[in-house]
């Protein structure tokens, strides 16, 4: 008997969402398709955009489901995941104009204006991450860059867990998205994300003991290959030469054992899984998906190779 998933009547909120390039928008789809009802949390400076961008049908396209209808997003909340809370916020955000008529993007209000609105929910994908000094190699990082990066990329799962796992029915999953950077070096992924990402492959860990225990809830993260999403492709580029994710993405198809494309969808479709009734018993991982790029340990494609047949 195929396996079917069925996430009717289950709410799922999705962190990290401002375009439809991504991989957020991807998972958020996914469990759309599932019949999940989708909310999500998008960063101030980029929510009016976005909330235009939905209104005037720029994402109607990426929306279409298996079943032909489109995706609604219930509810779109302004998140800043770098605040737990409003005394957090400095008075120099409060001032800023991209958050002009903006309040309750904390994490702490963000969770209970999800719990006012929904009550319980059942799935949280953290789908967000910022080094503002990534393209600087580690040995030029700053303090601030790479607490900021930590900050913004690891510890902000960590808060998002504690504030919303009491909104969370037993049995629900928290997800959030890593890279394979976290313990191999990547050139180019500097800044402090690298360190970043392995804290929060760490704490994943950490976080599936103790919210296995006290809420019942699974905690796990995917290690995602390399997309050309709007985020990914801001980061490096040098005049006239290939961004650091086109070259990276080149990298792995040449690379990789599946020698394929990578697609949104095909990170869309693990999270459909992990977060699902059918990954009841899978907890504390990471799952790769990047068509096997991390069982490597030799580039194939290597000029040192020239000539021989490695297949």
């Amino acid at each position: 008997m195929a396996a079917t998933i069925d996430l009717k009547g289950k709410v799922a909120f999705i962190a990290g969402v401002a375009d439809s390039s991504g991989y957020g928008w991807a998972i958020a789809k996914s469990l759309a398709n599932a019949g999940a009802t989708i909310i999500v949390g998008t960063w101030p400076p980029v929510l009016k955009i976005f909330e235009k961008g939905l209104s005037m049908g720029k994402f109607d396209d990426d929306s279409i489901l298996e079943n032909g209808s489109k995706m609604e997003i219930a509810k779109v909340y302004p998140l800043d995941a770098v605040f737990d809370c409003p005394e957090d916020v400095p008075e120099e955000i409060k001032n800023n104009k991209r958050y002009a008529g903006l309040d309750g993007y904390t994490i702490e209000e963000v969770a209970k204006s999800i719990e006012a609105d929904y009550g319980k929910i059942d799935i949280v994908v953290h789908s967000l991450a910022n080094g503002p000094e990534v393209t600087k190699p580690l040995l030029e990082t700053s303090r601030k860059g790479y607490l900021a990066a930590s900050s913004a990329s690891a510890y902000s799962a960590v808060s998002l867990l504690q504030k919303l796992a009491p909104i969370m029915n037993k049995g629900g999953a928290f997800l959030s998205l890593t890279y394979i950077a976290s313990e191999k070096v990547i050139p180019g992924y500097g800044g402090g994300m690298s360190s970043a990402k392995a804290q929060l492959e760490s704490d994943t860990r950490t976080l599936a003991f103790e919210a296995g225990r006290k809420y019942g809830l699974r905690v796990n993260t995917i290690s995602a290959g390399p997309l050309k999403s709007r985020a990914a492709s801001a980061i490096g580029k040098e005049p006239g030469q290939k961004t650091f994710i086109e070259y990276a993405i080149d990298y792995s198809k040449a690379n990789a054992p599946l020698a394929q494309d990578l697609y949104s969808e095909d990170v869309g479709n693990t999270a459909l899984f992990l977060t699902s009734p059918l990954g009841r018993t899978v907890t504390g991982v990471t799952m790769y998906v990047d068509n096997g790029l991390n069982v490597m340990g030799m580039a194939v494609d290597s000029k040192s190779f020239e000539g021989r047949d490695m297949v």
